[in-house]
């Protein structure tokens, strides 16, 4: 960091000033605003528009276009209420270009009935739809005018709504607040150096602008999110969210952990398997061990496609804890996907003398106070279950390893109780291992797990065959029924995956039920299964596994066997209204097949028309079997939210940035987070306290 760099306040004193300084706000309307974090000046400052208005000019009403937010001005020629179904109020105004539009309101007062004689003007801005009776605007903003009345200067920002704080207020505190920012030296924290060079604006200038956008500023640019003051925002932004996860990695590192370095049973486990590892898997076990051995708790992230491998690597982790006499926990979300670990490390290690107890929801009564006793007892060695291992009543004897199945679909929060489970009064606690078979974009990675090391499987294991995926309309259903007869006539099996359960009047398609329906009358030779989520999961369980034994020939499910049961003999998936599915879903469903030597194939049934983003979907599909192209595209299309499952990933909902948009400033917040952690660590502390504040939610996640 230059040296000219020099210490500034993490507040300074104008942001510092709490909310009740600012006129016409009293102890009520501050109490409302703190329930979404706002209690500072500076709070206001970052809190930033999620859109602007343009009611810098008037739109003719000729012009208008349906779906596209304007403003206009008009007489009132007609006023109609009704009574139909609900109040409703009708006014319809004209203009100079001889058109009609029609406002329509469904909440009024006899006040504004009064407003709206005729040959008042009114002056209105919102969003045109298709109406009746042509174009008409739903609630618009509007207010009565004087002919030729001055037009604004400036886009008017739109905040995020907050319970019970009018939109016109939350924009006068705003505005207030804006105008106590600081100049330039009181405001910056960063050296002119990180930013200038990528041609962005001071601190300063950029929230002044993104509050008050004049009419000559690039105007798309701010709609979408991409002017060099939103980007300038983004980087300090994203900086202080990468600092902050590096601040709770290294607050979790402070506490020791156990040093597992007896690899005998986990060498006799790799020697005795009748498979060779992969030169991915022994590298990525590697590390492992590596981190394992260390007196400091692990946190890495193993990454890898569907079916590379990572339970044989996550089984030999849990040898070097019980080598060294301690417990291992493995996670999964579902009892399914829990049951099937349970079986494959029941095959692995109980040969080689290791107890392995299985703890689920299901496990009840007598059964489960024996397990429990077990675990506390440490006689269970290794305990596989679901989010039943975090509850109150279950004690490990020492925990010295946590390894979660599909981070992604557990809150950080029940990361963190099974963390708790390890032996604290001793000080350590348990290392972790995170796996998921959802591939992560390197971007995504950077921003969504920098408290994580990243560990990848990127090669397949040998005999793996590719899936050949095909789209096809839904007119060719006929076909893949042959298809199906003549597969299953060989002795393979097939799976026939729906979106939805029961008919839907609201979505196009074909529920799961109809089809398992259909499917039996015109398959009578073959023996049908039918899986969905709403069966009791002894029912899920029994199916699965009589498909998995070849008591079934083709399987009817919904998307819950995403994550499911390894059936080598199953070589066709045949996934319906594919065009209603993400990527990365289509990605884990095709995943299913393709895992026995037998050449296997996907076919993605789809209901025309298909939308431009489901066409690029279904496309990419075809063209790669690489998860980790497709986790790249998905992100593109869908964004990190979706793909993560932000809510459950504990990943912040940044203010101003976008992990899409925004990846390629990334690699700078790397850089600069490298720079500061060496240099200037109580700088980062000063820029997470202004963006992240307190609420540096998962501290040891």
């Amino acid at each position: 960091m230059p040296r000219a760099a020099r210490p500034t306040p993490a507040l300074a004193p104008a942001g510092d000033a709490p909310l009740t300084s600012l006129r016409g706000c009293g102890p009520a309307l501050a109490e409302k605003l703190a329930t979404r974090g706002l209690s500072t000046v500076q709070d206001l400052w970052l809190q930033l528009p999620r859109g602007y208005e343009d009611r810098t000019k008037i739109v003719p009403i000729r012009e208008l276009q349906a779906g596209a937010a304007a403003q206009v001005e008009g007489v009132v020629e007609a006023v109609e209420k009704g009574f139909r179904y609900r109040p409703m109020l009708k006014v319809a105004i004209s203009d100079d270009s001889h058109g009609t539009l029609v406002l329509r309101f469904f909440h009024f007062r006899a006040a504004q009935v009064a407003q709206f004689q005729p040959g008042t003007r009114l002056r209105c801005y919102g969003t045109p739809r298709l109406g009746p009776q042509g174009l008409e605007i739903v609630h618009p903003s509007y207010r009565v005018v004087e002919p030729d009345e001055a037009l604004g200067s400036v886009l008017d920002p739109v905040y995020p709504q907050i319970e019970g704080v009018a939109p016109a207020t939350l924009r006068r505190l705003i505005g207030l607040a804006v105008d106590r920012l600081p100049p330039d030296a009181a405001l910056e924290l960063l050296p002119v150096e990180w930013w200038a060079d990528l041609g962005l604006p001071s601190l300063h200038e950029a929230l002044v602008t993104v509050h008050r956008p004049q009419a000559g500023d690039d105007i798309p640019a701010l709609l979408s999110g991409r002017h060099p003051a939103q980007r300038r925002l983004a980087l300090e932004e994203l900086l202080a969210h990468h600092l902050s996860l590096r601040g709770q990695r290294r607050a979790h590192r402070a506490h020791a952990a156990p040093a597992l370095r007896d690899a005998r049973l986990a060498n006799a486990l790799r020697d005795g398997l009748p498979f060779r590892l992969t030169g991915a898997q022994a590298r990525v076990f590697a590390e492992v061990a590596r981190d394992l051995a260390q007196p400091v708790p692990m946190l890495r992230l193993v990454q890898g496609d569907v079916g590379s491998g990572k339970t044989v690597v996550a089984a030999m982790a849990a040898l070097l804890a019980v080598g060294d006499g301690q417990q291992a926990a493995l996670m999964a979300p579902t009892e399914l996907l829990a049951e099937q670990h349970l079986v494959n490390l029941r095959g692995w290690l109980e040969p080689l003398g290791v107890r392995v107890a299985w703890l689920a929801g299901k496990v009840t009564g007598k059964a489960r106070a024996k397990v429990l006793a077990e675990v506390a007892s440490g006689e269970a060695q290794v305990v596989v279950g679901t989010h039943a291992l975090m509850q109150e009543g279950v004690a490990f004897h020492d925990l010295a390893l946590a390894i979660v199945d599909e981070q992604h679909r557990f809150g950080v929060h029940q990361r963190l109780a099974l963390v708790d489970k390890g032996p604290r009064a001793r000080g350590n606690v348990p290392h972790q291992l995170v796996m998921t078979a959802t591939p992560i974009p390197r971007t995504l990675a950077m921003a969504a797990y920098a408290d994580l090391d990243v560990s990848t499987i990127d090669e397949l294991p040998p005999g793996r065959t590719p899936v050949t995926t095909v789209v096809l309309g839904a007119d060719r259903r006929p076909e893949l029924v042959e298809r199906i007869r003549r597969a299953c006539a060989e002795g393979r099996q097939a799976y026939w995956v729906c979106t939805l359960i029961d008919e839907s009047d609201e979505v196009v398609a074909r529920a799961a039920q109809t089809t398992f329906d259909e499917l039996t009358a015109q398959l009578p030779e073959l023996r049908l299964g039918f899986v969905h989520g709403r069966m009791r999961p002894a029912e899920k369980q029994a199916a699965m596994l009589a498909f998995k034994n070849g008591d079934i020939d083709l399987l009817v499910a919904t998307t819950v066997i995403e994550v499911g049961v390894d059936v080598p003999n199953a070589s066709l998936m045949i996934i319906e209204n594919a065009e209603r599915l993400g990527l990365s879903q289509l990605h884990q469903l095709r995943g299913r097949v393709g895992r026995g030597s037998a050449q296997s194939s996907c076919v993605l049934l789809y209901q025309p028309p298909l939308s431009q983003m489901a066409r690029e979907r279904l496309a990419t599909m075809r063209e790669t079997n690489d998860g980790f192209v497709i986790a790249e595209r998905d992100l593109e299309l869908r964004g990190p939210g979706e793909l993560l499952g932000t809510r459950q990933t504990g990943l912040a909902e940044f203010r101003v940035a976008d992990l899409t948009r925004d990846a390629d400033l990334m690699p700078r917040v790397q850089l600069l987070g490298e720079r500061i952690a060496e240099r200037a660590p109580q700088l980062g502390g000063r820029i997470v306290a202004r963006w992240v504040g307190g609420a540096v939610r998962y501290a040891s996640a």
